[in-house]
């Protein structure tokens, strides 16, 4: 949830009795509405569905609160008059996570995707960076991150990868998930987002990968 500074609202607990801009429909209505029941707190919502209307409603003074999905809510804020006047609190309502979309029906592409994702988030636990992935690949004994970068085992044939160092390519053009991420999102970007749940999960957030093998 995002609020103005002018508020000075810490937390949400703080909302009792406050208007809030949603888009009706959503996930992000229901989360709102049991955040707030459970406290017994009351809320009016603004509910508008077209996201650039409802973001203008709330630019405008319309509410006190504009809440979305966290990411979303930052890249909304980017939009604002002035958006280093406005908040996003710190508690998070709801666990929903956002990944990629692949056609349904398309086994190999999913899989190649899918672990995809989990090596990225696997060579950010083992320290593999864009930096060092080539150095890693010709020096590693650790068998997890042989098999990770393809110096060892068939991970990349039994997800239809065509490539067997298809991960080290992945890493060395991009970068480990987390580079990724402060890249494009982190606190160095205009969106300004903290890793919080979204680290890695030996730092304290909830990401971790089976094991490739």
């Amino acid at each position: 949830m995002m609020v103005p500074r002018r508020l000075g609202v810490q937390n949400a607990r703080g909302l009792n009795g406050a208007t809030v801009c949603v888009q009706p429909g959503t996930t992000t209505e229901m989360n709102l509405a049991d955040y707030f029941r459970q406290p017994n707190m009351r809320f009016t919502p603004v509910v508008i569905a077209d996201l650039d209307e409802l973001r203008r409603a709330y630019d405008s003074g319309r509410c006190d609160v504009f809440t979305n999905d966290f990411a979303a809510l930052a890249a909304q804020r980017t939009l604002l008059t002035n958006p280093r006047d406005h908040v996003i609190l710190p508690e998070r309502i709801s666990k929903e996570p956002l990944s990629p979309v692949v056609r349904q029906g398309d086994e190999e592409l999913t899989n190649i995707v899918a672990w995809t994702v989990f090596g990225l988030i696997d060579a950010e636990e083992m320290g593999i960076t864009r930096a060092n992935v080539a150095q890693i690949a010709g020096s590693a004994t650790d068998p997890r991150i042989r098999r990770l970068l393809g110096a060892e085992g068939n991970m990349a044939e039994s997800i239809g990868a065509a490539n067997p160092q298809y991960m080290r390519t992945i890493i060395a053009a991009f970068g480990n998930y987390g580079e990724i991420f402060e890249r494009h999102l982190g606190a160095d970007t205009p969106l300004g987002l903290e890793r919080g749940q979204n680290n890695i999960w030996t730092k304290g957030g909830l990401l971790y990968a089976p094991p490739a093998r």
